[in-house]
């Protein structure tokens, strides 16, 4: 077997040593100090609340809960409200319900989670133009952070060293690279043309596999469900979408508009197989987005469900409660390690996707 592949397998088998540290994720709103002081003296737990509460994104960044206390890391503000102009501060400012500069977080009915303006003159409300820095941009800053001084390093020591043996951090994520080179860029789109795609290949792969494994991690900086947002997935979609239509030559958009091999009567006088191949066009990137962010929210939905079941029985019988718990926290882990397993796949049929996409709109016209 090939020493790199060989390589590659270790990072996973040892990374999988992190899915037993997993535990809920923290994206919890910020609640009103009546509804905290219902929910800790009833003992009650709201299933589908505490699971939605905890894979959305929030303007703070949830650390731990010690009694009645939440610690929690207040995250920047920054609001354009058409009547009043910009507006800068922190997330406590909000919490309990409490309005500052006439702006308060919803914590019921259409815009709950959302920051609303209230007008005291006529109490009308409305949504400004919210560009705050909540816990997933934070966390998109950070793994942003992470990748660019792992490679940086990278790159300089190869510099530096051009023919000697990787070390440390080099060693560890050389495989990778290779990997993605080898098996998913080359393979895909060719030896002639596959450096021109390269680089994006690179950074998605490593943006999405680092995010995922982050997204197992319970402690700070970890925690956040970045993959697991749909914006986040549609923004990468939108670039292997772009980057696609911009290489295509003219060979592929021929295929598209007059696919070889297909009887006439399916393009003339209904041009039914162009807009089917068309609207592939489209929904190829809808896959790729909806893939990405349905498999990563799932796995975080399914790992909370297990830990819900504890409190579910537990306001049955305590007993009950505790005899659950061993079964629950014992799928979570095997459910934590197959996350990291998931980690990697989802990783790699993006990255793959696109590359074949690419390949797909390069391709030359064999005679």
């Amino acid at each position: 077997m090939n020493i790199f592949k060989i390589r590659l397998l270790v990072i996973l088998f040892l990374l999988a040593g992190v899915g037993f540290a997993n535990a809920e994720h923290n994206n919890e709103g910020v609640k009103h100090e009546s509804e905290q002081a219902e929910e800790h003296h009833s003992g009650k737990v709201n299933p589908g609340e505490l699971i939605i509460d905890h894979v959305i994104d929030s303007h703070e960044w949830h650390i731990m809960t010690i009694g009645d206390k939440h610690i929690s890391i207040p995250l920047p503000v920054i609001l354009y409200s058409e009547h009043t102009g910009w507006h800068v501060f922190l997330s406590n400012k909000l919490a309990h319900g409490h309005k500052y500069q006439g702006f308060k977080l919803a914590d019921e009915g259409e815009y709950k989670g959302k920051i609303i303006e209230e007008i005291e003159a006529d109490g009308s409300v409305y949504i400004p133009y919210d560009f705050s820095i909540t816990k997933n941009v934070l966390a998109l800053f950070v793994s942003i952070a992470l990748m660019l001084w792992m490679f940086i390093s990278i790159a300089n020591r190869y510099k530096k060293n051009p023919n000697s043996a990787p070390k440390g951090l080099q060693s560890w994520l050389e495989p990778l690279i290779i990997f993605v080179r080898d098996d998913i860029a080359k393979a895909s789109i060719g030896e002639k043309r596959y450096k021109k795609y390269l680089p994006f290949l690179l950074t998605i792969f490593f943006f999405i596999f680092i995010n995922n494994l982050l997204g197992l991690i319970p402690i700070f900086p970890g925690g956040a469900n970045v993959t697991g947002n749909i914006a986040v997935t549609m923004v990468l979609a939108l670039f292997t979408f772009v980057i696609t239509t911009v290489s295509g030559n003219k060979q592929y958009w021929m295929h598209i508009i007059n696919a070889p091999g297909v009887p006439w009567w399916l393009k003339f006088p209904i041009p039914l197989m162009p807009v089917v191949e068309l609207m592939g066009v489209f929904t190829k990137p809808f896959v790729l987005m909806v893939r990405l962010f349905a498999n990563i929210l799932a796995g975080h939905i399914v790992g909370l469900g297990f830990i819900t079941l504890i409190f579910i029985f537990g306001e049955i019988n305590v007993g009950l409660g505790y005899g659950v718990s061993v079964v629950s926290i014992a799928f979570k882990v095997f459910l934590s390690v197959l996350e990291l397993l998931v980690a990697f796949i989802q990783a790699y049929v993006f990255t793959l996707l696109s590359a074949l996409y690419f390949g797909m709109a390069t391709e030359e016209e064999h005679h």
